[in-house]
């Protein structure tokens, strides 16, 4: 029974030993490894290398390691880069690269950003948009198609021809609508703003301020017309201020001979009629 427990006593105190022997080399492999363990580090690391960069953080600091040629070093953040995610754990805080097609990202299943060529929806990159959306290249989302808007119709003009409410019976009349929201690419186009149709109205004349183009024309006409008979009532008078006494005294004695011989019918009728 002695004997026993003097076995187990030698059996607990080698194995102590080797536990301690254990914790020593451990302690000597991080001394070698780490101989600069929170001392002379430097851009918010807790502990560093010189090979390695930095080994831990200090609080609240985010872990990431950059990439520099073949060698990754370690460095510490207040915040993620582009590209890469922050995760708190109790011992320490890291940054975790997105996914391949995601620019920048929320955590590892939600994108906020994709990369080009690809489109965000619901937090996932999308090499083409789900039926009823539509890729919206300005800001690279899948987004809702919007279709056109237009206001209800205004009231119809005036009947008018050719500019004018007057001098005519038959006419047009227009009336037209606003667009309210312009279509998407895939949205339904937008239909006419304006609408013509034929109009009778009760025909009247102008007034001297409503007469049109045509009024005017007739105006005119008129009065070249006028001015012409004066002119030729002019020549003529200059034509027979220019005749000698002889050619006006046979005139004269002609237009009589024409008189008389238009009043002989004339007496003859009324003499016939006394009778």
């Amino acid at each position: 029974m002695h004997l026993r427990l003097i076995s187990w006593f030698f059996i607990i105190l080698n194995f102590m030993e080797y536990i301690g022997s254990q914790n020593a080399s451990r302690g000597r492999r991080q001394r070698r490894m780490h101989p600069n363990v929170s001392q002379g580090c430097q851009g918010g690391c807790a502990t560093c290398s010189d090979y390695n960069g930095c080994l831990s953080c200090k609080p609240r600091l985010f872990f990431v390691l950059e990439r520099i040629g073949m060698k990754q070093i370690g460095v510490c953040l207040s915040s993620c880069p582009s590209g890469y995610y922050g995760t708190r754990y109790p011992d320490i805080n890291k940054c975790t690269k997105c996914k391949a097609d995601c620019d920048t990202c929320f955590n590892k299943n939600f994108c906020t950003k994709c990369k080009s060529g690809f489109y965000l929806h619901l937090g996932k990159c999308l090499d083409s948009c789900p039926e009823g959306l539509e890729a919206n290249n300005h800001t690279m989302e899948c987004v809702s198609i919007v279709h056109c808007e237009a206001s209800d119709w205004g009231p119809w003009s005036p009947c008018m021809k050719k500019g004018k409410t007057c001098g005519f019976r038959r006419g047009t009349e227009t009336r037209v609508r606003e667009i309210l929201q312009h279509p998407s690419a895939k949205g339904n186009l937008c239909p006419p703003t304006s609408e013509t149709r034929t109009c009778i109205v009760q025909r009247k004349k102008c007034s001297k301020g409503e007469r049109g183009k045509k009024g005017r024309e007739r105006k005119r006409k008129k009065l070249n017309k006028e001015e012409r008979k004066e002119t030729s009532s002019d020549s003529k008078g200059l034509e027979s201020s220019r005749e000698t006494p002889e050619q006006r005294e046979n005139k004269d004695r002609q237009q009589q001979q024409k008189r008389k011989a238009q009043e002989k019918p004339q007496k003859s009728v009324s003499v016939s009629t006394v009778h």
